[in-house]
């Protein structure tokens, strides 16, 4: 447990960081999750633009520190593939 003022400070920030965080992953799986469906129902129009929504995303998670940017740019890179391969 914390025992100075400054170790009490820092787990009351923790615990505000953790929230925005978590709720910033959940944001990006949910749009990963979007190009997934579409992929596997066969629509590439709309796999398409599932995935222009879910970089900007993905990139934002980059920068905020959420994802690391060679694990950003692996999951982009293996969507885009998956999406271009489609009939």
């Amino acid at each position: 447990m914390a025992n100075t003022p400054q170790s009490k400070k820092r787990a009351r920030q923790i615990i505000r960081r953790q929230a925005v965080n978590k709720a910033r992953r959940s944001r990006i799986r949910t749009h990963l999750r979007k190009v997934e469906d579409a992929i596997s129902s066969g629509d590439k129009n709309a796999a398409q633009d599932e995935l222009r929504q879910a970089q900007p995303e993905l990139m934002r998670g980059v920068r905020k520190g959420i994802y690391h940017k060679n694990t950003a740019a692996r999951k982009m890179s293996r969507l885009s593939t998956r999406v271009k391969a489609m009939n």
